[in-house]
């Protein structure tokens, strides 16, 4: 009886020490397990997508060390720091992107890179945490559900980066941007007849932007409409994604077995439709253990937002949240033909580097409020 207590006792103590141990190093085990899983399956998948290209695996893995790297630095800033540091980060962000507009590199038909001589990255990036943080930041001080003038000047700070990334032009990540602010005011509560009227003012609008918008931008749009009317020409992406999804059945082909991509007629393999690859290899079930794995990772974050101490935390926890599930959401509806293709990547699976490090920044930040919270309250 005596030895059942002092081994249970002594358990109990270990696990103690162990959740110590994570504590002080600021880091949640439940999003790092979940999160580093998801990488591993992204990579288990790249080996298929890509014919089990060691180069390219190579650089996959590289990232993703250096996105948990950046993840592990960012979860030791204090929350209060990231609060301070809030508005700074959003003026620089808004300045490279001024920078892009007049100076950036072209790529891919598109200008959205600036080229330091040493180092050449995506400075839309960076607004993908710097909106949200900015717009918390402001809505924080002001009494919640916020007035109608502070709705209107928090709208300004979403709508500057929206608007200098559309003109690049990158859509996908210009509706991750609004998305993310957006997601701010909603938790902050504001009124459903804003809400209802900024809808309707949308809906009013659409053919003024659709005049505004590019051609290849039409096509999407017309293309997911209506796939069939050019198959061999825009439709033929989500013809063959929703080809793989079909064939992958109930079981799927199993790993490296899926026809669509190792023959080639599913472009952009490992970075935007990547989730058809999954699909036809590991068929409906694999999806729903790959979705449940995306669900848990968001109800944890929801919970950290749910349990920080402060309202900055609670907007900011709450807006990332919410906008990977919007990465995830954008994505598989596109895979799966109910959304226009607009290229979001995979979250933590799709081949890339710089959304990678913006995802795990994001969960960084969650991290920093969950495990500050803890220290402040023992």
């Amino acid at each position: 009886m005596n030895w059942s207590f002092q081994k249970a006792s002594q358990m109990s103590l270990y696990h103690h020490r162990k959740e110590s141990l994570f504590q002080r190093l600021h880091i949640d085990l439940t999003l790092l397990i979940l999160l580093a899983l998801l990488s591993s399956i992204g990579i288990l998948i790249l080996m298929s997508a890509e014919h089990q290209n060691i180069g390219l695996l190579n650089r996959q893995a590289t990232r993703l060390a250096v996105a948990f790297f950046a993840m592990f630095i960012i979860a030791q800033v204090p929350p209060h720091a990231l609060k301070m540091f809030a508005p700074w980060l959003f003026f620089l962000g808004t300045l490279l992107l001024l920078g892009v507009l007049f100076v950036g590199d072209m790529g891919k038909g598109a200008q959205r890179w600036l080229d330091l001589g040493f180092f050449r990255f995506q400075p839309s990036e960076l607004l993908k945490l710097a909106t949200p943080m900015m717009v918390a930041w402001y809505l924080a001080e002001r009494r919640l559900p916020p007035s109608h003038k502070h709705v209107g000047l928090a709208t300004v700070f979403i709508a500057i980066p929206t608007v200098l990334i559309a003109k690049q032009p990158d859509l996908g990540t210009a509706i991750l941007i609004a998305s993310s602010g957006l997601t701010v005011l909603f938790l902050a509560g504001i009124s459903w007849k804003i809400i209802i009227g900024v809808i309707a003012t949308g809906a009013g609008l659409a053919p003024v932007l659709w005049s505004f918008m590019k051609d290849y931008q039409k096509q999407r749009v017309l293309t997911f409409l209506s796939p069939e009317e050019d198959p061999l020409g825009a439709g033929y992406h989500i013809i063959q994604s929703k080809i793989a999804i079909g064939s992958g059945g109930i079981n799927g082909k199993g790993w490296m077995h899926g026809s669509q991509a190792r023959l080639e007629f599913l472009p952009e393999s490992s970075t935007d439709f990547i989730f058809a690859v999954f699909s036809e290899e590991f068929g409906l079930m694999g999806c729903v253990g790959l979705l449940t794995i995306y669900l848990i990772i968001f109800i944890r974050s929801i919970y950290i937002a749910i349990q920080a101490q402060d309202t900055f935390s609670r907007l900011l926890a709450g807006s990332l949240s919410l906008t990977f599930f919007i990465y995830l959401f954008v994505n598989v509806g596109m895979v799966t033909g109910i959304l226009p293709v607009v290229g979001v990547p995979l979250p933590l699976v799709s081949y890339g580097g710089t959304s990678m490090v913006t995802l795990l920044l994001g969960f960084g930040i969650l991290m920093s409020i969950h495990t500050h919270r803890k220290l402040l309250s023992s």
